[in-house]
């Protein structure tokens, strides 16, 4: 009897530490964090106008929506190699004529204190099928971030849409649609 009451919590212990992870009995390193992949949320919608007319509401072509992403990463010597699937989402304007368009988004590097440690575009292509307002893709991209020395969860992987300054002007003043 005596024996039970040391062999249960030797027991619990040895099954909680299933879930622990790393444990310094067990030889193997804790896993390292990735880098936090974020949608910068005043840059997560874009508009396209048509040609020629002004920044307002009526004269949108289409509107794009960064809707999310989700990364994994794995550590390589001196840095990390992040994939990511980022969903962007299309819709009709009220001037929309075709059935694609491009946006440009990007994703930066941010370190410590908010600096950009580096910065790369990406163009998506959405083709809406016939007689649909919306469509949307799934965009698979990788970015090899360089750690110089930090840990990668200090770092973030920051996304938006690429603006020009019209688009800034138009959801300062509307607020999108």
């Amino acid at each position: 009897m005596r024996a039970l009451r040391f062999l249960a919590p030797a027991a619990l212990l040895a099954l909680a530490g299933c879930s622990w992870g790393w444990l310094p009995w067990t030889g193997s390193k804790p896993k390292e964090a990735c880098p936090e992949a974020l949608i910068l949320r005043p840059l997560a919608n874009t508009a396209v106008f048509a040609e020629g007319r002004a920044a307002k509401p009526k004269n949108v072509a289409f509107y794009g929506i960064l809707s999310e992403v989700d990364g994994r990463c794995r550590y390589l010597e001196g840095g990390v190699r992040m994939k990511l699937r980022v969903i962007v989402i299309g819709e009709k304007g009220p001037k929309a004529k075709g059935n694609a368009v491009d946006f440009d988004y990007f994703t930066s590097v941010v370190g410590p204190k908010g600096s950009i440690l580096s910065k790369h575009p990406f163009r998506v292509h959405i083709v809406f099928p016939p007689g649909k307002r919306r469509a949307g893709v799934s965009d698979r991209i990788e970015e090899a971030i360089p750690l110089d020395g930090r840990k990668g969860s200090a770092l973030s992987l920051d996304l938006g849409f690429q603006q020009s300054p019209e688009v800034v002007d138009f959801y300062r003043h509307f607020r999108g649609r």
